[in-house]
């Protein structure tokens, strides 16, 4: 087995909100770690705080929408640090609006960006990563409550969840026996730019202000709150370490009791 101070930890949509959290905390925790985003710019600004910061990191920039994009990353990844033994599969948008006027093009970019993503990720990680061939290794989805139940105004967003929920559990319990354990996080409400953006788009459909739509949310919240990116990046940490080794094929939430589902 791999000592934990040196496993390889892959993040995308690691240079803003929870992904960067992630990356934060697995640095911190000794992981090697190596993150990816669709801006090259961000990438590049992110590697070189995060190694101000002590962690060792490195990065490079990915569409995760496209396969020749993904295989070359990760690739990338594998020919910094040898090895991949920790994927979170982070990147994702948001969208949606009223149903009925939802157009092919965001339904499918959507689910592209955070269904297709995740499995074409996976597979790559599990093949060219090596994790298949180890007797280690965690896969950590970043889904949403969103993927438990139905959110208005979101349903190319809260389909694409529920499949990545979906996923988990079936690859979970397809990879138990190997000792690869396979987690879904589910956010709530969290501060993030997403979250600002989301805000606004509601804010938009129903006429009136974004801080509305935030004393709107909170109050659905039993802790009256956000969750913060580092909240979130605490539970994918524990996913990813020995100690979680029994947790398998599960989503659990960080929503402050928004969802106890």
């Amino acid at each position: 087995m791999i000592e934990h101070n040196q496993r390889v930890a892959v993040v995308t949509g690691a240079t803003s909100g929870i992904g960067l959290a992630v990356a934060k905390e697995l640095g911190a925790q000794g992981h090697r770690v190596y993150i990816g985003a669709r801006n090259a710019e961000n990438v590049s600004t992110t590697v070189k705080q995060l190694r101000e910061q002590g962690v060792t990191v490195d990065g490079s920039p990915v569409d995760v929408r496209s396969g020749a994009e993904v295989q070359r990353f990760v690739r990338a990844a594998v020919d910094a640090f040898a090895t991949i033994d920790v994927l979170v599969n982070n990147a994702g948008r948001s969208g949606g609006g009223v149903t009925a006027d939802i157009t092919d093009e965001l339904w499918d970019d959507v689910i592209d960006t955070n269904l297709n993503s995740v499995f074409r990720m996976t597979r790559e990680v599990l093949n060219t990563g090596g994790m298949r061939d180890k007797k280690w290794g965690r896969i950590i989805n970043v889904a949403s409550t969103a993927g438990k139940q139905g959110v208005v105004l979101g349903a190319p967003y809260s389909a694409s969840k529920h499949g990545v929920v979906g996923f988990t559990k079936a690859l979970g319990n397809e990879l138990a026996p190997t000792g690869i354990t396979v987690n879904a996080v589910c956010p709530g409400y969290v501060e993030t730019p997403m979250a600002q953006r989301v805000r606004q788009g509601y804010a938009d459909a129903y006429d009136t202000t974004e801080e509305a739509i935030l004393e709107k949310f909170q109050a659905k919240i039993p802790l009256g709150r956000y969750s913060t990116p580092e909240e979130v990046a605490g539970l994918v940490a524990y996913l990813a370490s020995d100690t979680a080794a029994s947790i398998t094929s599960q989503a659990l939430n960080v929503c402050g009791g928004l969802g106890n589902f």
